[in-house]
């Protein structure tokens, strides 16, 4: 025995979302035994644009009975049976939830017409409801209110049932090991059943190919399953937009923290929030003015003259300069951290020789600053991060030059490097951000054991 079942609602995602409208047809495989419909007060105000979408308003749910006087109504015409719908999880999930919230549980076995159609009528360009009907010339009138769609859904519902091998997919499906119910409607179930159970980063894609959401994961099947059974609002309408999943192997949590920041900057998926701002870099550099002094300052990086660091807000290259300047004794008018003053007065740093007064010759006060670039220079460490491979014969490397990123790839274990040239090769240039060195800071404190000097990768390379 099935149910077949519609529901209107106040908005798009499940939890928080209340039935306007319910309509359930009881059928037993070949005829409509049983019906339950009607309007729902849901407690709140309907949306505008939800009352432009099935016309129904205020006034019309003012006397309307509550969730709380039909449940009991619903609970009965569906114990026993199967419960089905066109995109299954929305209207069971948003079912059980207002069930849940007013004492009742609600567990029944589940179908999804979306799901069966695309298996049992597979060639279809939409599987939407309304798309659908039209194709296969089902009757469906009154779009939009709970009645008209559910007995839609159960004409289409019935030519599923007498396809061939209706059977045994229904089987399949109603198999309690099977995540059938579990995935979004468009997602072939074959997509879902490749994704290893390894690290990389996950790509879900709309019904056009174009990448929505990006993701990393340690174990990429268990991660995309759980966006399956996450019920905020974001997540399903994610799920409901994905169609198809891509992925990457990665080899290590480290690479894929990588590989996924580098894809949300280049792809700028919707779905994704964080890493999307484009933060500014900034350079120090130092440039010597018409009276021969040697400067220390910072601008965006484009407009840096061969900047010997990098620094991603002014804030953060004020303090490291302030930092040099204390170390070295260097000026805080000549290291632009003061403008527009005869002679320095900071409020911090007070132990300036007097280049700015004329106390201290030129030649040496740039001696310092050129000591102070020897130990910023210094800083710019070059050094490779060993991971694990994609596979049991390879190994990946993650590249650092100057102290910024600069890619990673893969290698055979046996490959012979030789110099830096030779591991280019292999090497995916990759931009550095503010993100990148988060990440590899953090790695950095938690992991010294595999992280090689640059010469010393090669030197061990030469001596292989």
């Amino acid at each position: 025995m099935y149910c077949i079942v519609d529901i209107e609602t106040t908005g798009n995602s499940i939890k928080g979302n209340k039935i306007t409208e319910i309509s359930i047809f009881k059928y037993d495989g070949y005829e409509i035994v049983d019906e339950f419909t009607t309007l729902v007060n849901p407690h709140c105000e309907i949306p505008y644009f939800i009352t432009r979408l099935t016309g129904i308003d205020n006034d019309m749910l003012r006397d309307a009975p509550t969730i709380e006087e039909i449940a009991q109504s619903i609970l009965d015409i569906t114990k026993d049976t199967i419960f089905v719908a066109h995109s299954v999880n929305f209207d069971y999930n948003i079912i059980k939830n207002e069930l849940k919230e007013i004492g009742f549980e609600f567990t029944r076995k589940k179908l999804c017409t979306v799901r069966l159609s695309r298996k049992l009528i597979p060639g279809y360009h939409s599987y939407s409801l309304g798309k659908l009907c039209s194709s296969l010339n089902i009757p469906l009138t009154d779009r939009h209110r709970a009645r008209g769609d559910a007995h839609a859904t159960t004409l289409l519902f019935q030519k599923l049932l007498r396809s061939p091998n209706a059977n045994q997919v229904f089987k399949s499906f109603l198999n309690a090991r099977s995540q059938e119910a579990t995935l979004p409607s468009a997602l072939p179930k074959e997509v879902f059943e490749r994704i290893p159970s390894k690290p990389g980063v996950y790509y879900f894609k709309d019904g056009k190919g174009k990448i929505i959401y990006v993701g990393k994961a340690i174990n990429l099947k268990k991660r995309v399953l759980g966006h399956f059974y996450d019920k905020s609002a974001k997540e399903v309408q994610l799920c409901k937009d994905t169609a198809d999943i891509d992925f990457e192997l990665s080899g290590s949590e480290l690479l894929a923290l990588l590989m996924e920041s580098s894809a949300i900057k280049s792809l700028y998926p919707i779905y994704n929030r964080a890493q999307k701002r484009k933060i500014q870099p900034y350079g120090i550099f130092s440039y010597e003015d018409r009276n021969g002094i040697k400067h220390l300052a910072f601008n965006k990086l484009k407009s840096a003259p061969n900047a010997i660091y990098t620094l991603y807000s002014p804030t953060a290259c004020r303090l490291f300069i302030e930092e040099i300047c204390k170390e070295f004794r260097l000026c805080p008018k000549y290291c632009h951290l003061q403008e527009n003053v005869p002679t320095c007065s900071h409020y911090r740093l007070n132990n300036c020789d007097g280049i700015c007064s004329g106390t201290e010759s030129v030649e040496n006060y740039n001696q310092k600053v050129m000591a102070a670039m020897e130990h910023i220079n210094s800083q710019r460490a070059n050094f490779i991060i060993k991971e694990k491979g994609r596979d049991a014969n390879e190994e990946a490397l993650i590249v650092v030059r100057n102290n910024a990123y600069a890619g990673y790839g893969f290698i055979d274990k046996e490959m012979v490097i030789n110099s830096f040239e030779d591991l280019e090769a292999y090497v995916e240039l990759q931009p550095n951000t503010l993100e990148t060195e988060r990440i590899i800071r953090s790695y950095i404190m938690k992991q010294q054991g595999t992280i090689i000097p640059m010469e010393l990768l090669l030197a061990d390379s030469v001596q292989k």
